[in-house]
């Protein structure tokens, strides 16, 4: 049973999400403080993290980053009444998987819920089969892996940099527009939201680039967005 961790700490919308999440067959944990919500999340496994970005003691931007530096990348869906496009780039930003502004349908909540766990099947699924790395002199991208080697040690990605960046590496030469770059892999219609492909990007080249201001192997195409070396 794939479990969901929901960190909200208004009872009657955790109550809600909890309902309808377990109608689904997840196994539903709810914590109602940032902080625990955060060493919940830090110290058990789960398949989806859903959660406010208003919280008590840690809000959930600080849960995102602090996650993420920690290298748990589990899911994470944001709920929130803010609806500012500032706090949106910020949460997506963060490393937030998907945003949902309250008050949400609960037919488009179990939609994006229904979205990330299908994506998460599909790369446990691909991480079974058999591919083959795809190499770009001391670059290697590992589809079935998803995993980065760069000069024989391994890069950490997030799920969104990873995926930036097979979907480039596996098309050289071929330029995305930022648009296009957020509807292939964030899946959603995130018009208005082109800087949260800039700082993915930014945060993929300073992992994998030798100097990120003079990068070979994501490049920009002046006018249109980004594109990967086919020259090498």
């Amino acid at each position: 049973m794939k479990k969901v961790l929901v960190i909200e700490d208004d009872p009657d919308i955790s109550e809600l999400v909890r309902i309808h999440l377990s109608d689904l067959d997840y196994q539903v944990k709810v914590k109602n403080n940032g902080r625990e919500g955060f060493e919940t999340a830090n110290t058990q496994d789960f398949e989806l993290i859903v959660m406010d970005i208003m919280l008590p003691e840690m809000d959930g931007v600080a849960i995102c980053q602090r996650l993420r530096a920690l290298d748990n990348y589990t899911p994470i869906l944001m709920l929130t009444a803010k609806s500012e496009e500032i706090d949106k780039i910020i949460g997506l930003e963060s490393g937030a998987d998907d945003y949902l502004t309250k008050p949400f349908k609960i037919r488009e909540l179990i939609a994006r819920v229904k979205a990330i766990m299908r994506r998460q099947d599909v790369y446990r699924a691909s991480a079974k089969a058999k591919s083959k790395t795809l190499q770009f002199e001391e670059l290697e991208v590992s589809e079935s892996m998803r995993k980065v080697i760069l000069d024989g040690k391994r890069v950490e990605l997030t799920p969104k940099e990873f995926d930036l960046l097979l979907l480039m590496a596996k098309s050289p030469g071929r330029s995305y527009s930022r648009a296009e770059l957020l509807e292939l892999i964030w899946g959603y219609d995130f018009s208005g939201y082109e800087h949260t492909v800039n700082a993915h990007i930014n945060r993929l080249r300073s992992k994998i680039e030798d100097d990120p201001n003079h990068p070979k192997f994501i490049l920009t195409t002046w006018g249109v967005g980004y594109r990967f070396n086919d020259e090498l």
